[in-house]
């Protein structure tokens, strides 16, 4: 059961990033997603491989696909943000800029 949660958890943390993506897309007018950082932390169950492959996955046909990413990890578990992966910041293109 706990692969179950861990993969359904993973998924849920790289849907809400997603969203917070698009959502800063949309508000800055953007065509295109260049690059993206994010922070991942220590009880998050991610490693910047694991959490490439599926944002790669996630990524795909939207307005992030191919953006370059930037991952810094934590290894402290007593971070109040130990379970979550954090947007810190989306480079954007806009278009005619």
């Amino acid at each position: 059961m706990m692969e179950v949660f861990t993969v359904m958890h993973e998924q849920s943390l790289i849907n809400n990033l997603m969203d917070k993506i698009a959502e800063q897309a949309k508000i800055h007018g953007a065509n295109k997603v260049t690059e993206v950082h994010v922070w991942l932390g220590a009880l998050s169950h991610m490693s910047p491989e694991h959490f490439k492959e599926h944002f790669d996955i996630s990524a795909k046909d939207t307005l992030t696909d191919g953006a370059k990413l930037k991952i810094e990890t934590s290894t402290d578990i007593h971070d109040p943000n130990a379970h979550d992966i954090l947007l810190r910041n989306v480079q954007i293109e806009i278009e005619g800029e």
